[in-house]
């Protein structure tokens, strides 16, 4: 029983050496997957970006993919698109979550507004263009009942597979999904500070111009950037809705993979898909750098 007492004990360096290595071993199986379904897809999309079809080196597929005007209107649109849908979904799911927050914690309200988040966030594809057919198509419930109030939706231009539609239906789910991103930054606005402002005589303006916003600013930016990689990259919800009669990069992507309009574009369907790529990539980079900026507050 001394000896066991008296016994050295192991040096701590050797301890946290052994402990590194058992993460770095547990990580093997992450790493591997990464590899495989993200590392082999990304080699495969920018290798035949940059070849013909023979597989000798080009870069014409590349200028093909943001020259030619119907892979051009294709970009655009699909910018226009994710960037006013994020915007439209950052504002109002921050003023969702901000009434919501109002409440008790333990209010009925906050639970089903943060279940329904957590549930419509991830509502897309075939079931959401269903959805918004059956309530605004032509014959829709909510189509025939604004029709019988004196309000004709298709009588003033609208329809639903045109691109205002569209962004009406990712609007669906870029609010909730805002919600669920916004609400931890809301929660680390501290009551200590308004308490501060408003005993300097600060107006409930005031406040939110000069010390929340600042300090929710970099996860505002953080957040809506998250929506718009989002809405970019949305295929199979335009493709229900539409059926592809939108210039849209994922179903542009679609088209030129599959021949739909051109032969042998496959290539030029690779540097499309690597053109996005680039703009996924862009925005990650701006998300993390904000994320950055926003953890200074959370972490005092």
């Amino acid at each position: 029983m001394t000896a066991l007492l008296e016994a050295p004990a192991a040096p701590p360096e050797r301890v946290r050496s052994t402990r590194s290595w058992a993460a770095a071993l547990g990580l093997l199986p992450f790493l591997g997957y990464m590899l495989v379904f993200l590392g082999g897809p990304l080699f495969f999309v920018i290798s035949g970006a940059f070849s013909d079809p023979d597989g000798r080196p080009t870069a014409a597929n590349v200028l093909a993919s943001i020259t030619e005007p119907q892979y051009r209107a294709a970009f655009l649109s699909s910018l226009v698109l994710s960037a006013v849908t994020a915007v439209i979904g950052a504002v109002f799911g921050t003023f969702l979550a901000q009434a919501v927050l109002i409440g008790r914690p333990d209010s009925p309200l906050r639970r089903i507004v943060a279940t329904a988040s957590g549930v419509l966030a991830y509502f897309g594809g075939v079931p959401l263009a269903f959805a918004f057919i059956a309530a605004l198509g032509q014959t829709g419930l909510a189509t025939v009942f604004l029709r019988g109030i004196g309000i004709d939706l298709y009588a003033g231009g609208f329809r639903i597979d045109s691109l205002t539609g569209l962004g009406l239906t990712y609007v669906y789910f870029q609010v909730p999904l805002m919600v669920i991103l916004i609400t931890p930054a809301l929660e680390g606005l501290l009551p200590q500070w308004r308490e501060a402002a408003e005993n300097l005589g600060a107006s409930a303006w005031t406040y939110w111009r000069h010390v929340a916003f600042p300090v929710l600013a970099p996860a505002l930016g953080g957040a809506t950037l998250v929506l718009f990689g989002n809405a970019f990259a949305a295929y199979a919800t335009a493709l229900a809705l539409t059926s592809g009669s939108i210039p849209l990069l994922p179903t542009a992507i679609a088209s030129a993979l599959s021949g739909n309009v051109l032969a042998n574009q496959q290539n030029v369907g690779l540097a499309l898909g690597f053109d996005m790529v680039v703009v996924i990539a862009v925005v990650m980079v701006g998300y993390l750098f904000l994320q950055r900026r926003a953890a200074r507050w959370s972490s005092r």
